[in-house]
């Protein structure tokens, strides 16, 4: 035994805490966390974002990347203050005691798994809307659709968290590619868009108000907290002690590459497209990509963007997955009842296959959902549990003190009030 813990004591001791050994391993995990945030919440933020209006947008690209890497690394930092092994549900019930444990269970799952339902819904319209403008044939009923295609994405389900990691990160490549493309290809159509607001400086008021709105949007387009618990396990189980470091130089990375890339993509759309025509594109209910498809008069794009939008969203809706079925398992674990882990995981899927099945063919606005169950929920979660964390458990006091700490829990305010106000009007 003691030979044993020697071993693993000498494995953390030589692992690297810099960068200068960055290994496949850590740009597999940096590009899953960037598959994991690029997906409908992105290709819906052009036009949520656009409506806003210049100076609006302007402010938000400037607190995309301290609002993003901040937040994860607060609730990384969480799930590493836990025992050896243990997801984010058992950190939580660690630190706060059983009934805590059970409600904050029981949050994590209803803020990841609307996420899941936003991605069917989005899935089935880009499809719909490919075979019907791009390939000028009538797709089947909406109900067949949306069962096929989410049926395909559990199959790959399927195959276990590390074949969906290394998936999601293999489809990054072209994903990026192709997004860079076609932020370039806009470049020439650019006809001022949105800078026909930019002579209009809001009332401070109006500003706030549009801010305050926009954040929940803001952070669920760059949102990857699904997968964090998977990748803070997996940090600690790699560098051990070293496990805070590296994450944080991962995390960093990857929020440096999906923001340059969004905001890229953003401005590019913006500058092409009227707001009229962003209204448009909102009420119908499509993604800025097949909008745009069916905007331009070029085959090549035509058929590109609805496939770029395609392997986006089912790759988040991969990587949400796993936080979706780790809050359901552990909520079905906390009612005492312990089922092998191989019916557990046919039930959890099961269960996901019938509920976003039923929502895709229902057919809800995407972005009413986003707005009013997928960012403010997945606030209290991401920014304001890890701040509490850092406020009250002991093996997170090394972390009180600092100016992040205060912007993260400002900004998770910000989210949460947002849904109240949305709900009341």
């Amino acid at each position: 035994m003691n030979d044993q813990a020697n071993s693993v004591n000498e494995r953390y001791a030589t692992t690297p805490a810099t960068l200068t050994s960055w290994s496949r391993q850590d740009t597999t995990w940096m590009l899953g966390l960037f598959g994991t945030a690029i997906g409908a919440g992105t290709l819906f933020l052009p036009i949520n974002a656009g409506l806003g209006g210049f100076w609006p947008l302007v402010i938000l690209a400037l607190l995309a990347f301290p609002m993003t890497f901040f937040a994860h690394r607060g609730l990384t930092r969480f799930v590493l203050s836990g025992r050896e092994g243990s997801d984010i549900t058992d950190v939580v019930e660690e630190h706060f005691g059983l009934k805590a444990g059970a409600l904050i269970t029981l949050l994590y799952f209803f803020a990841i798994f609307p996420i899941l339902l936003i991605y069917s819904v989005a899935l089935t319209n880009t499809v719909s809307s490919f075979m019907e403008h791009q390939l000028h044939i009538m797709p089947p009923p909406r109900a067949v659709l949306a069962f096929v295609l989410i049926l395909g994405l559990l199959a790959v389900v399927r195959c276990g968290e590390q074949v969906i990691v290394k998936a999601m990160s293999l489809m990054v490549y072209p994903f990026i590619v192709a997004l860079l493309f076609l932020a370039v290809y806009l470049v020439p159509h650019w006809n001022g868009g949105i800078l026909s607001t930019a002579s209009e400086i809001p009332a401070p008021s109006a500003l706030l108000n549009t801010l305050w709105l926009a954040i929940p949007v803001m952070v669920f387009s760059f949102n990857h907290s699904p997968i964090i618990s998977a990748f803070a396990v997996d940090q600690k189980r790699q560098y051990g002690a070293h496990a805070d470091e590296r994450s944080s130089q991962i995390l960093c990375r990857a929020h440096l590459l999906m923001v340059a890339m969004v905001l890229f993509f953003v401005f590019s759309c913006v500058l092409t497209l009227s707001p009229a025509q962003l209204a448009e594109a909102k009420a119908q209910n499509l993604s800025i990509l097949s909008y745009l498809a069916n905007h331009f008069d070029n085959p090549t794009i035509a058929f590109a963007a609805p496939l770029i939008a395609f392997v986006a969203i089912a790759k988040s809706f991969l990587g949400h997955y796993i936080g979706a079925s780790e809050g359901l398992k552990g909520l079905v674990l906390k009612t005492g009842r312990r089922p092998a882990a191989k019916s557990l995981d046919r039930m959890t899927a099961a269960f996901m296959l019938v509920v976003c099945w039923i929502v895709a063919t229902l057919n809800p606005s995407i972005l009413g959902m986003i707005e009013t169950l997928g960012g403010p929920v997945i606030a209290s979660i991401l920014f304001l549990m890890p701040m509490y964390a850092i406020r009250k458990v002991p093996a997170m006091a090394k972390y009180r003190g600092q100016a992040s700490n205060v912007f993260v829990t400002a900004v998770g305010l910000v989210a949460i009030t947002a849904l109240v106000y949305s709900l009341i009007i």
